[in-house]
């Protein structure tokens, strides 16, 4: 087994030495090339030529829509890149990160929806707003939250940092589910404005139809990696990474680390809070059900099955948690898989569909034994690793 992981980690070295020797207009190049594929991505006509080469087993989703998985990838991709600000930079381990996606989902619900009680019960509004203007209003919120969050409880470290954030994301889901004051209960707040533009022809660009929202969301993670991509190589990444190595070290040397752990928190509620808004836009509809804490280890999984802190790896691995689970109910119809099993005269559901997670589970597993840094992991941190496996290695 050991074997087999260094021959696999050396592949990988090679691929990835081979493509840094590339000329920088060849990187460019090839970046946009497959920038514009994603843009493509969810056009029928393209993505149905899309197959393993000589098996014919088509890497498209069959049993759902293209577009709609292809969103919902998008969607878990900019939490990813949120999280692995917190978790993959400053080492911060963060359980509740879908309380800040709350706080941007219902932001825009209360703000844009005429169901809200902040207009129907309390005229606390005439109308509701444009769901262009609740934007900075939710990433402020959000913001702000993770501020108010973070100020008395960033001195904790490890375990009980993530207690604490555990906590905030139910205590935000179980007010949303048993209040009923202005947040609506289980009943949920309806008719969510969705962003604006038309087509030529007046009708509405964004309404359910997941193609649009899809490229909207593609576009955010853009800017999205764009920003983060800058922070992580300036000072206040440098700083992050001096706080994750050891963080009494960077103390010693002069670093304030609870003020930069204090910007890795707010920035990733800032983007959890952004996707909050661009899914409730899309929904329609917002309550407490998608708030669980399911969600939030979904998109922990995802920064660390792509690599914490690796940008690449957090798109990669926000892709794969979603997209994988949907291909595999797909297999079944290519290869005409039986969907139930008599054994002992009862019959059992062995459908890909039922088992798909089950499946993806022992994937992970899989790649968390041979590949624990992450299939596409920051380099540092990679090295990080080797290296205590070495250390791990001398004491045995």
């Amino acid at each position: 087994m050991t074997a087999l992981r260094e021959r696999w980690h050396s592949a990988s070295s090679a691929i990835g030495r081979r493509v840094d020797g590339l000329p920088k207009s060849a990187r460019i190049t090839g970046l946009l090339a497959f920038i514009a594929f994603l843009y493509v991505l969810p056009n029928k006509w393209f993505y149905e030529y899309l197959n393993i080469p000589g098996l014919w087993i088509p890497l498209y989703t069959t049993r759902n829509d293209m577009a709609a998985v292809l969103f919902y990838c998008a969607w878990i991709v900019l939490l990813s890149l949120g999280l692995n600000v917190v978790v993959g930079y400053a080492g911060l381990l963060d359980l509740g990160f879908f309380g800040f996606f709350a706080v941007g989902a219902y932001t825009v619900a209360l703000l844009t929806s005429p169901e809200s009680k902040l207009i129907t019960e309390y005229n606390w509004l005439e109308s509701p707003w444009p769901w262009l203007v609740t934007i900075p209003i939710a990433i402020a919120l959000a913001l702000l939250s993770g501020v108010l969050i973070g100020a008395p409880t960033l001195r904790l470290r490890g375990d009980y940092l993530a207690i604490v954030t555990l906590g905030f994301a139910e205590m935000i889901r179980i007010i949303a589910k048993n209040q009923d004051w202005i947040l609506n209960g289980d009943r949920g707040i309806p008719q969510v404005a969705h962003p604006p533009g038309k087509y030529p022809d007046g009708t509405a660009i964004f309404q359910f139809e997941f193609k649009p929202y899809y490229w909207l969301l593609l576009t955010v993670i853009i800017g999205a990696v764009f920003l983060i991509r800058n922070l992580a190589n300036s000072r206040v990444g440098r700083a992050w990474v001096a706080i994750r190595e050891d963080e009494d070290a960077a103390e010693l040397m002069g670093v304030p680390t609870f003020r930069f752990k204090l910007w890795a928190f707010a920035i990733g509620a800032a983007v959890g809070g952004l996707s909050g808004t661009l899914w409730a836009g899309q929904a329609n509809f917002v309550n407490s059900s998608t708030f669980s804490l399911e969600n939030s280890i979904l998109v922990l999984a995802a920064v660390l099955l792509g690599g914490a802190g690796s940008i690449g790896g957090a798109i990669l691995g926000g892709f794969l948690v979603i997209y994988i689970p949907e291909w595999l109910r797909s297999v079944g119809d290519v290869f005409g898989l039986p969907e139930t099993a008599t054994v002992f005269g009862n019959d059992f559901d062995v459908s890909p569909t039922s088992l798909r997670y089950f499946i993806f589970g022992i994937l992970l597993i899989v790649v968390m034994i041979f590949r624990p840094q992450g299939l596409w992991p920051n380099r540092r941190r990679a090295a990080e690793l080797k290296d205590r496996q070495k250390e791990v290695a001398v004491v045995e």
